[in-house]
């Protein structure tokens, strides 16, 4: 998506990027939309970094687009729909997918009671945005056919590097020389 200068049409909730800090932007103000991936918005705003989340795309103007998953016809959870799920959810800084970023590191289904329990960490362990996207995570993994309960770990052992990427994330952030 190439930048798009809109404006507020009511107050919107945001995060500041990357301390995590909530905020208000004001009705009526300039807002640059610098990416719109997974349903959220990341913007500058008097030369901040703020993201807004899909819910609030109203605010902005904006519609967002909704993940959709195939009906599988049974009653158990599919994991290759969560899968599909996390990697709808893209990191607020940089327009790549916790999932392609490396950082989902365990998924587990219960097939007894339909719960996923997730095990996830942070590009950096002081993000403030982490309770943002743990947030994110639970919210898209429940909207999958069948899922009961999300349950997400922020784990840092062990401790994620670029390496953990994959070779299109790394090739998108300009890591390979």
């Amino acid at each position: 998506m190439q930048q798009k200068l809109v404006t507020t049409v009511k107050e919107c909730p945001a995060r500041r990027v990357p301390s995590g800090e909530s905020a208000i932007i004001p009705v009526g103000q300039f807002i640059t939309i610098n990416q719109s991936l997974g349903g959220n918005f990341t913007v500058t705003y008097l030369g901040n970094m703020y993201r807004i989340d899909g819910t609030d795309a109203d605010a902005i103007g904006q519609t967002v687009d909704v993940v959709k998953f195939a009906q599988h016809g049974g009653t158990h959870v599919d994991k290759d729909q969560i899968w599909q799920a996390l990697d709808s959810i893209f990191d607020p800084e940089i327009p790549i997918s916790l999932v392609e970023l490396g950082l989902i590191y365990k998924v587990a289904i219960n097939d007894r009671d339909n719960s996923v329990l997730i095990d996830m960490t942070l590009t950096a362990p002081g993000c403030g945005m982490g309770p943002v996207l743990v947030g994110d995570v639970e919210y898209r993994v429940a909207k999958v056919p069948n899922v009961n309960s999300v349950v997400v770990n922020l784990v840092f052992d062990p401790p994620w590097t670029r390496e953990m990427m994959s070779e299109e994330a790394q090739l998108e952030a300009g890591l390979f020389f």
